[in-house]
């Protein structure tokens, strides 16, 4: 069964440093107080206890930050530098990530509970890897010639074109499940197209943003270009969202809190982008290797402990190798090693904090409650720190909680299907629309099933791989815009008309 098999560590001399810095926000590319003092803990998930603290920004701190960024935006260094010169200082950026890649996957794991080792090879990596492609689309932001037949006096001409445009000071709130990676999915597009930032972590993981802080100061990004405030998302973030001085919101998050941004950015008519929740389907079809199916379902929840947007959190295996399968994911789930996210043998560490363990916990109950069968474990872990072992619960139908609700944790709910005809539907009867999976090797029928869902990424033999370069994002209750890409490109800039008489 899983348990817990070591003490965390203690940090390295860089991180222990980093851990006791004062308490502070950066902006204008300087280190300042919060004006009203109050400070906010960091936890250890592996262990409970008080690592750290970070300063709670309040409103008078939202309007310094966007004041810089508004200053940064339209006047001095930034407002002139060419193209290449921002693709420089993104490329630099990305450089100093590389070169102090062991600290900040420490940092990670510190503050979210991950291993290190994942975090190095995942979040570290795939940050630095973001910033170099974004800092390309610097020099290839494009426009347009137009043939217009507008009319006028006898013998004008009219010519037109496209321009795409910064879209100004952006408020960019993150989750606490990947936050490195977060802040360069929203850092990377942002910079690129020539807009200014203030970025606010998740309060819960504060502390590899302000490493980052330090980084950008480092490369010579320009003053007030980022700037980073550690605070609550119900008053920080708050603040920004309603702050007249900022242009546009990106937030990724839960679909409540992505809901009353949505509501609340349309009293200034902000742009706004939300990457939200998700309750991926992952379905395998009966031609499946048994084994196959059973590490690819496996590490489509398991994956992070079940806290990612794009978990395939529902497992819907055609009767023919459902029984084999559920048994040996069940077996996988058991065989999990659990443990402090420094700790070498770690395979999977704490959730983030006590308030999701209590919220996965709520979940599984719900679920025995409605006469779902526990297959795999079930329970916390009698052990300091907010673990819970990874769980799998069979006999669900649609209508239980678990099925219908995105519970963002090391929980697989799973189910046995007869008609490819049917599993459509029963793939999207959810509210969320951000990804599933698809496990065949009857490309015919892959190829069919795919325009059937209702999802923003459909993976086929694999489950969870992002790229730069690939849209990413999702239909229905899963959030409006898209990451990565060209399509993050545009959702950083407004597009002008320029007509002109000729």
């Amino acid at each position: 069964m899983s348990a817990v098999i070591a003490e965390q560590s203690a940090p390295s001399s860089a991180v222990a440093r980093f851990l006791s810095r004062r308490p502070q926000l950066f902006i204008n590319n300087e280190w300042v107080d919060a004006k009203s003092g109050k400070l906010i803990p960091v936890i250890d998930p592996a262990n409970g206890r008080n690592i750290a603290s970070v300063a709670d920004a309040g409103e008078a701190d939202v309007d310094a930050a966007v004041a810089a960024a508004r200053r940064a935006l339209e006047h001095g260094d930034w407002a002139d530098m060419r193209p290449a010169k921002r693709e420089a200082l993104i490329w630099r950026l990305s450089d100093l990530i590389e070169q102090n890649a062991d600290e900040l996957a420490e940092l990670e794991s510190l503050d979210n509970g991950k291993t290190k080792f994942m975090a190095n090879i995942v979040d570290v990596a795939g940050t630095r890897n973001y910033f170099r492609y974004m800092a390309g689309w610097a020099t290839k932001i494009e426009g347009s010639t137009i043939d217009v037949s507008a009319g006028g006096p006898p013998g004008t001409k009219f010519q037109a074109q496209t321009r795409r445009e910064p879209v100004g000071v952006v408020a960019q709130i993150i989750p606490w499940n990947f936050p490195l990676a977060m802040a360069a999915w929203k850092l990377g597009p942002a910079l690129a197209t020539g807009c200014t930032c203030i970025l606010k972590p998740a309060e819960q993981t504060p502390l590899t943003a302000l490493r980052l802080a330090e980084l950008i100061a480092e490369a010579g990004f320009p003053p007030g270009v980022v700037n980073v405030l550690t605070g609550y998302g119900e008053t920080t973030g708050a603040a920004l969202v309603r702050h007249p001085g900022v242009d546009k919101v990106a937030f990724t998050g839960s679909g409540e809190v992505g809901k009353l941004i949505n509501k609340s950015a349309t009293d200034t008519l902000k742009r706004v982008s939300l990457e939200l929740g998700g309750k991926s389907p992952v379905i395998m079809l009966q031609d499946m290797d048994v084994q196959t199916a059973v590490g690819g379902a496996a590490q489509a929840i398991f994956f992070n402990a079940g806290q990612v947007c794009a978990a395939g959190s529902r497992l819907y295996v055609q009767r023919d190798i459902y029984d084999q399968v559920l048994e040996g994911v069940a077996g996988a789930a058991n065989a999990i090693k659990l443990g402090p996210g420094l700790s070498p043998d770690t395979e999977m560490g704490p959730l983030v904090s006590s308030e999701q363990q209590q919220r996965v916990m709520d979940y599984i109950q719900a679920g025995r409650s409605e006469g779902a069968s526990v297959m795999a474990g079930g329970e916390p872990v009698d052990h300091p720190g907010y673990f819970v072992k990874p769980t799998v619960l069979a006999s669900v139908n649609n209508s239980m909680r678990v099925v219908q609700e995105e519970i963002f944790g090391p929980v697989l709910v799973a189910e046995r299907f007869d008609d490819l005809n049917e599993i459509a539907d029963i793939a999207n009867a959810t509210p969320y629309g951000l990804s599933a999976s698809i496990w065949s090797n009857d490309l015919r029928a892959v190829n069919r099933l795919i325009p059937k869902i209702k999802a923003g990424t459909v993976w086929v033999n694999c489950h969870g791989p992002v790229d730069p370069n690939m849209p990413f994002g999702g239909f229905k209750q899963s959030g409006t815009g898209r990451e990565s890409g060209r399509a993050a490109i545009e959702m950083y800039t407004e597009l002008k008309s320029v007509c002109m008489m000729i």
